[in-house]
């Protein structure tokens, strides 16, 4: 799941708290009409009555105080996240973090760790800095062990380990094969190689030609001209070192995301991360699941971003080390969720090789959450495991794969949840309109009763003689008691 590169890295603290000051002040300033209303109603102030211009202010304040709380519930679940954005490894990064430690300068210093950490993992592993260790290991021709940083030789040694439980489908050694068919970093041909152009080059693959050791930290090879390529595994350790990094400096919410491979720790303001799967196909950039994940690293690995045609034939960027050639599965995509990124970018990778029956065999061996798409000719057929199973299907016909209606779930679970959010909303808007209309009609039934002293506010109230109108009520004139006295005989 790529994304557009950022020229330069950015910090943004984004500040949500401000609709919830918005609304203490609104309901503050609301509140004083409300008092004001009140006090009229109940006939406690001789200076004030129930105008239309209070009734307008009624509604204001109801209207302002539902909006409002409308949308503190819509948005408090999930407070905006510290966020740090930037470029490495040829692809982009994003970091979140949620309550960080509220600290001077800690948001500006771990920007400034993040890209130092970023850059190191680039100067040990890119195979585009010449003067990198991996490069300056596969421009040597040397069969002595060749001293590496114990990252270097942790990642290598990773690999190699995948690479035995895999039968050699993940191999860190198959670059050359990658390059011939215009997948690397040169020009692309788009033309396919003979047989012996891939005989030839095979002979500079393979896993078992390479060694690592730890203690001290090196790599061995050889065959001379073997190269290495971390670029299946490298962007998951780069996210794992991230995630390391974070923890070190106290912060326990986080969310790691280099080139689509992402890992989370903790959650979000008490709910669960979000990770996007995209719909294996080449346009668009629609989800086809939103998993919800904590503590875990989710990776997907497909053929459906880069890829050519020859002769109606279609023509992976994902080669197998045991043939030479691009897969021919016919697996669309496969996404893998375990606790280390770096496992599952590679893992991802792997099992986008061996198939659909093998994928789901090593799957189950190793303890992996997976979901598998593959194409069959019209139809899109999903495979998963462990907490990704919930998705999978046997069959979908058309071009609609099962995770639509998982993306369906995934929606009326947003709606229920918000529901559920605004539930209290408003039951508390309707006791609180519900008690104002209860004062106000007291203060309507009190004020048709005599009341010497208040007199609903009538006091203030003079006629062209100047006598205050409260007068009507505490001393009534003949006229009144006579109508009030055909009152009382009806």
């Amino acid at each position: 799941m790529p994304f557009g590169c950022l020229p330069d890295c950015e910090c943004k603290r984004l500040h949500s708290g401000w609709s919830l000051i918005s609304l203490a002040i609104s309901l503050t300033q609301h509140g004083l009409i409300a008092e004001r209303i009140l006090r009229s109603g109940l006939q406690l102030q001789p200076n004030a009555n129930l105008s239309m211009r209070t009734h307008s202010s009624v509604v204001a304040f109801f209207g302002s105080w539902f909006l409002a709380a409308c949308c503190w519930a819509a948005t408090a679940h999930a407070a905006d996240p510290l966020t740090f954005r930037g470029a490495t490894m040829g692809t982009t990064y994003m970091v979140k973090v949620h309550s960080p430690p509220e600290q001077p300068e800690w948001a500006s210093e771990t920007e400034t760790a993040i890209d130092r950490e970023l850059r190191l993992v680039n100067d040990q592993m890119s195979t585009y800095l010449k003067s990198s260790e991996l490069s300056q290991f596969n421009a040597s021709e040397s069969m002595d062990w060749f001293d590496v940083s114990a990252d270097t030789a942790r990642v290598v040694a990773a690999a190699l380990q995948l690479s035995e439980k895999t039968d050699g489908a993940f191999d860190v050694t198959v670059g050359p094969l990658v390059d011939r068919w215009s997948f690397g970093a040169g020009e692309r041909k788009n033309d396919v190689p003979s047989e012996s152009e891939l005989d030839a080059l095979k002979k500079r693959v393979g896993y078992q030609h390479l060694e690592t050791r730890l203690d001290p930290p090196a790599l061995k090879k050889d065959i001379a001209n073997l190269r290495v390529d971390l670029s299946s595994i490298a962007k998951g350790h780069g996210v794992d070192r991230i995630v390391d990094l974070l923890a070190g400096r106290d912060a326990e919410n986080v969310f790691v995301e280099i080139g689509g491979e992402v890992r989370v720790t903790g959650d979000k303001s008490g709910e669960s991360w979000k990770v996007g799967i995209q719909r294996p196909d080449a346009g668009g950039q629609e989800l086809m699941v939103a998993h919800k994940i904590r503590d875990a690293a989710m990776a997907t690995s497909g053929d459906y971003r880069n890829f050519f045609e020859v002769d109606q034939q279609r023509y992976s960027h994902t080669i197998d080390p045991r043939t030479g050639r691009p897969v021919t599965n016919g697996l669309a995509s496969v996404s893998v969720i375990t606790d280390s990124c770096m496992l599952a970018d590679g893992w991802a990778t792997a099992l986008n090789v061996v198939g659909r029956e093998e994928a789901m065999r090593l799957a189950r061996e190793n303890d992996l959450s997976v979901l598998i798409v593959q194409r069959l000719s019209d139809r899109l057929v999903s495979s998963g495991t462990g907490e990704l199973a919930e998705y999978a299907d046997v069959d979908v016909p058309g071009d609609v794969s099962v995770v639509d209606d998982a993306a369906k779930k995934s929606e009326k679970a947003e709606a229920k949840t918000f529901a559920q959010r605004m539930a209290p909303v408003l039951l508390m808007t309707g006791i609180t309109f519900g008690a104002v209309l209860l004062a106000m009609a007291v203060g309507v039934i009190f004020g048709r009763q005599a009341i010497s002293g208040s007199c609903g506010g009538l006091n203030a109230k003079v006629d062209e003689d100047g006598v205050s109108r409260c007068t009507m009520c505490s001393t009534p004139s003949e006229a009144c008691q006579e109508l009030r006295d055909k009152m009382a005989e009806k």
